[in-house]
């Protein structure tokens, strides 16, 4: 599978902004999908995820109840709306993807990159203060 997140761009701090994964392939359903963010100058973090059935999702305490994961398999696609925005939450975000035989049964509560073996490229989210 293919991945291209877009969506960033500039917010206020206190705005939202939602970012959109679109994937190629016929078989997107099947992939549990995730977020990851990367500060300059710091390591890349798990933000969210869901199972490929999108009956569950997993938060990085940081964002739980500003941030929500979801998808639409009819657009092949897993978005991240992102509210109350923070100076914090700056940076390049990444969408991931691992098909589902390998995710296993409590696969989206990891926060590892070794969880995931799809990447997109990032695209940019700067909130200003």
């Amino acid at each position: 599978v293919q991945l291209q997140a877009s969506g960033g761009g500039l917010a206020q701090a206190g705005g939202s902004l939602r970012l959109s994964c679109a994937a190629s392939g016929r078989t997107f359903s099947r992939y549990g999908m995730g977020w990851f963010r990367q500060a300059s100058g710091k390591e890349r973090e798990f933000v969210a995820a869901i199972t490929w059935s999108g009956g569950s999702t997993h938060y990085a305490d940081s964002v739980k109840g500003r941030f929500t994961i979801s998808r639409d398999d009819a657009k092949n696609a897993v978005y991240l709306q992102m509210n109350s925005l923070k100076s914090e939450d700056t940076a390049v975000y990444y969408c991931a993807a691992r098909y589902s035989s390998r995710c296993g049964s409590n696969w989206y509560l990891h926060h590892g990159l070794w969880a995931y073996d799809y990447w997109g490229q990032g695209t940019l989210v700067t909130v200003s203060s």
